[in-house]
């Protein structure tokens, strides 16, 4: 019933050993005889189910545990080391990414793929590599990936842009596109190309193809129906207008009869409502 003792002689091998000779000790007398010996460790980890790094201090002698207790979270400096080390294991994903975090990065991105340096890289293997560059110096020394601001991933992310070019990522890669309607559609920056979604009403008017990059880059449309299912993908909205318009024109009219189906969308009225108003 001892919790110590000291094994003077065993007889058999391994979890079959018998002890036949042994003293209880007790753990004072371990520590102060054994002083030399006894190694304290902490080892900071980090609980995925918590979303946070947690402190656990170990005391051992050799490979027999003494005792082990978990201590405070770190803070400041050493919670934002713990922090980094976490993303350096797990990898990104840990992040709060709220939606302008993500579009500010597949932009940067896209901006990268298509132009270069100094435009910075911001896959996951680079963002990585730079944790000290961007994401450090807007920490605020908790050990909580809860307490991080979303805000703070942008704020980090435009660290990673010289001066000079922060003003123009909006001309370069916009959020949006201003449609003939007047409504304002968001630009996806999640693939190979930029994408415009949008319903092809909303286009109606607009004789030539939209695009970013002061013009150089066109945008990949995603033509929709008024219930937002893709009609038609393509890249040059004139040649549309010119060729397939007529084709989709008899289909969709059959299926939805209250909105406008022009035979000749560049003389008709953009909307992003059934019928354009005053109709």
């Amino acid at each position: 019933g001892e919790t110590w003792l000291v094994v003077a002689d065993l007889q058999g091998k391994a979890q079959n050993a018998r002890i036949t000779a042994a003293a209880a000790i007790d753990e004072a007398d371990i520590r102060a005889s054994l002083a030399d010996k006894i190694e304290p460790n902490r080892e900071t980890s980090f609980d995925r189910d918590r979303r946070a790094v947690r402190v656990r201090e170990t005391v051992r002698l050799g490979a027999i545990t003494l005792s082990e207790r978990m201590l405070p979270a770190p803070a400041g400096i050493a919670a934002d080391r713990a922090i980094l080390d976490a993303l350096r294991q797990h990898g990104l994903s840990l992040l709060p990414w709220g939606k302008e975090a993500e579009t500010l990065r597949q932009r940067l991105g896209w901006l990268h793929r298509g132009l270069g340096a100094p435009w910075p890289d911001v896959s996951d293997a680079a963002l990585i590599d730079r944790l000290d560059d961007w994401l450090l110096p807007f920490l605020s020394g908790a050990a909580s990936f809860a307490a991080i601001d979303p805000g703070v991933l942008s704020s980090g992310l435009m660290a990673l842009v010289p001066h000079d070019l922060q003003r123009r990522i909006e001309a370069l890669a916009p959020t949006h596109f201003a449609p003939p309607s007047g409504s304002r559609v968001p630009i996806r920056y999640d693939g190979e190309w930029p994408v415009l979604a949008i319903r092809v009403q909303e286009l109606f008017g607009l004789d030539r193809h939209p695009a970013i990059a002061n013009g150089a880059v066109p945008l990949t449309l995603e033509l929709l129906s008024p219930a937002h299912r893709p009609i038609q993908t393509t890249r040059d909205l004139p040649g549309f207008w010119r060729g397939s318009w007529a084709d989709v024109r008899a289909e969709m009219r059959g299926r939805y009869p209250r909105h406008v189906w022009p035979e000749n969308p560049l003389l008709a009225t953009a909307t992003s409502r059934a019928k354009p108003r005053g109709t």
